[in-house]
């Protein structure tokens, strides 16, 4: 793979640069800014090992990308570095390689496969799916209410999308807990996470068997009435990836935008009961902050240009959500365009981004989420200087690592709301 421009030249300045270090975690908008000063709309950039890929950072290169999906395509096959990929290579289960999952089909199969995901959530009753995210979120703020004092991350937003996806899908309330530690463990690399990895694995598993034999009204029965013909192993696979998918990022979600709240004097009003500047704060991180960062991404499937760079057939381009957010060449005087402006690559873009149900789903969630904790915690402030808070040293998803806060302690609803 040759980092060079589409008229033959070197690259336009620097080295290709590791996607990793520090900067991600400090100051990833800055370093964005660098990587396009020096190399264009597209970077050349390393993973791990060494090994070679393509950073889409321009909006409309990665509009191009995106909206190509024959050009550029999901198939992880056409990868030309596989001959130089261990076994043990950390990124292999975010590249992927015959995974039996919607990220890795293309074509007329890959649009069943969403149409069949979209159908699902599409018919989840947007009413009862906040009121299950309120009845999970009081539940929440019932164990800590009385503290004074706690961690956000750790003991809200990183409990919070699983217990209600997990009650979508059909689990028993029972089974939510221990699908939190699971999906919590396998995400975070704890020492656990292959354990976590078997034990979602294998409740989904027997969640599609018992639904196959008794449907219920969830979105695994809706997915396996599908007359697409996928087969059990396929549905429980995409159940796996749509709760992986949904969970973080909406907890991350959750996090940066209470942060943003907290730290932000533009949004004091809704610490004090107001509702709208709940949903310009969690626009604003959509394009400011992002959960979702970074993506791999997409592989060539025949020699071409993109931002002045000559890519060739498996090559890897690596989808840089955040840096075309931030591209100055779609910002209004530098500016985000908030203020409803939905047009941010947060939830991708063409026929593999985040199904519009999905992006609902998770909305719901988060919006919730946050209501109700300022709703039962309204004097909620910092509990450490706001330049303290730390980054999860990833250049995939970006979210705090903790958010330390402190309020009055007050009483626990006991399941019942005011």
């Amino acid at each position: 793979m040759d980092f060079v421009t589409s008229d033959g030249r070197t690259p336009l300045g620097g080295d290709p640069v590791p996607l990793g270090g520090p900067r991600f975690q400090t100051e990833p908008a800055e370093l964005y800014r660098e990587l396009r000063r020096e190399h264009g709309a597209v970077a050349p950039v390393l993973l791990d090992g060494d090994v070679p890929a393509w950073l889409v950072l321009g909006y409309r290169e990665l509009h191009q990308v995106t909206g190509d999906p024959v050009l550029f395509s999901r198939d992880s096959g056409l990868w030309s570095q596989w001959p130089r990929i261990p076994d043990d290579w950390p990124l292999l289960p975010m590249i992927g390689r015959g995974q039996p999952s919607i990220l890795y089909t293309v074509g007329e199969r890959h649009r069943e496969r969403a149409a069949m995901i979209s159908d699902a959530l599409e018919a989840v009753d947007p009413f009862e799916l906040r009121g299950h995210a309120e009845k999970f979120a009081d539940e929440l703020i019932d164990a800590i209410c009385a503290k004074g004092e706690t961690d956000i991350v750790a003991d809200y937003a990183t409990l919070l999308p699983v217990r209600v996806l997990a009650t979508l899908y059909g689990f028993a309330d029972e089974q939510g807990p221990g699908l939190v530690t699971a999906l919590n463990d396998m995400i975070n690399g704890r020492q656990d996470a292959i354990a976590g990895q078997r034990h979602l694995a294998s409740s989904m598993a027997r969640l599609v068997a018992e639904r196959a034999e008794q449907p219920a009204d969830d979105v695994v029965s809706r997915m396996l009435a599908d007359n697409s013909g996928f087969t059990h192993e396929e549905i429980t696979q995409d159940l796996m990836v749509m709760m992986a998918a949904g969970h973080q990022p909406t907890a991350d979600w959750i996090g940066n935008s209470l942060r943003l709240m907290l730290t932000d004097d533009r949004f004091a009003a809704s610490l004090f009961g107001g509702r709208h500047s709940v949903a310009e704060a969690m626009n604003e991180v959509l394009w400011e902050d992002t959960p979702t960062q970074n993506v791999a991404g997409r592989w060539a499937s025949r020699d071409t240009q993109l931002g002045g760079r000559r890519i060739r057939a498996g090559d890897l381009l690596l989808l840089g959500l955040q840096a075309a957010n931030s591209d100055p060449q779609v910002r209004v005087d530098g500016s985000a365009l908030t203020g409803g402006n939905s047009a941010h690559f947060s939830f991708g873009h063409g026929e593999h981004r985040c199904p519009f149900p999905a992006q609902e789903v998770a909305e719901v969630i988060a919006r919730t989420g946050i209501e109700v904790i300022l709703d039962r915690l309204p004097d909620l402030d910092l509990a450490v200087p706001a330049e303290s808070l730390t980054r999860r040293p990833s250049p995939w998803l970006r979210g705090l690592t903790e958010l330390p806060v402190r309020f009055s302690p007050t009483s626990a609803l006991g399941g019942m709301r005011a």
